[in-house]
């Protein structure tokens, strides 16, 4: 689990993909020394696992699904990647929840820069329309990010000077594509309005068919 602060830029190394499943090899400084092998670690929005560390690299293994679901099957040589691990009972929950499972790919639609602060729009599916709130949390790459907008498939996040330059989001252009997680909390609160709903209608129904069955 993470929180959705960036604790550093990588910089991919090497990739490998095949028909079974991919490899990177991602060089960082900051974080490295507390890496270990099994670890968890955010790879822009990713969740994935340290399979190797050495002079400097760690390496992690990318599955089929994960490269379907997200932008990791983008990454080539020299590249940057946002980077953060896995929270601890110790960490400052400076963010959201964020578990590193994707939900889709969206895309960079609008960017309106306004001194040091920019508005990004990003265009995604009618799906995650239902998860989404005004001033609601959302994952960008592994960012945690505030919803300010949201209307026909689209939403909007501001980024603040610290966030371009610190993260991947700095560099992007329109067009470019951005693995999105929306908050667990809001999936989780429409499962229980919607699977109460539902089981209310049935009770509903079955009532309205048990009167209409009675002869009076």
């Amino acid at each position: 689990m993470f929180s959705g602060i960036i604790e550093e830029i990588g910089i991919v190394k090497k990739v490998r993909f095949t028909l079974d499943k991919g490899v990177l090899k991602i060089s960082c400084k900051k974080i490295y020394e507390n890496l270990k092998l099994g670890d968890s670690i955010n790879v822009d929005g990713v969740c994935l696992t340290i399979s190797k560390i050495e002079n400097g690299l760690f390496s992690v293994d990318i599955s089929p699904e994960t490269y379907k679901k997200s932008t990791l099957k983008y990454l080539k040589t020299g590249m940057n990647v946002n980077l953060e691990r896995s929270i601890t009972i110790n960490t400052l929950l400076g963010g959201h929840i964020v578990l590193g499972h994707i939900d889709e790919v969206g895309r960079i639609i609008k960017i309106k820069r306004q001194r040091d602060f920019s508005t990004y729009e990003i265009l995604h599916s009618p799906e995650l329309s239902k998860y989404i709130v005004k001033k609601g949390s959302i994952s960008i790459d592994g960012i945690s990010l505030t919803i300010i907008e949201f209307l026909n498939n689209r939403l909007s996040v501001s980024l603040i000077p610290y966030t371009l330059k610190n993260t991947t989001l700095g560099d992007k252009r329109v067009n470019d594509k951005v693995n999105l997680e929306v908050d667990i909390l809001a999936k989780y609160c429409y499962k229980f309005i919607s699977d109460r709903y539902e089981n209310q209608k049935v009770v509903d129904d079955r009532l309205k068919k048990n009167i209409k069955d009675l002869d009076f």
